[in-house]
């Protein structure tokens, strides 16, 4: 099995995942997804969504085995958190 490699810088890889999400992923995935990540190729602009990284990146390559995968959390900044901060239950 071929490992697959980024083709961009990461700063590059970022812009693209990005204005995709934005412009194109968006509005078709946040109605009733709140929480679940998008997996999105930044070179064609296909996505899957799913409850987790793991499955989302899996039907993602499933189609399109090389894909340049760019991942988000639906409603959320960013994929994970990190920290004891994230334990704690708001007021």
């Amino acid at each position: 099995m071929a490992i697959r490699q980024p083709r961009y810088p990461k700063e590059e890889f970022a812009r693209r995942g990005d204005e995709i999400y934005e412009s194109q992923v968006r509005l078709q995935v946040e109605k009733g997804n709140h929480g679940k990540i998008v997996a999105i190729d930044i070179e064609t602009g296909a996505f899957e969504v799913a409850d987790d990284l793991l499955t989302a990146s899996k039907q993602l390559t499933a189609r399109l085995p090389d894909a340049q995968t760019w991942f988000v959390r639906i409603g959320h900044p960013a994929v994970d958190h990190f920290g004891a901060r994230s334990l704690r239950p708001k007021p």
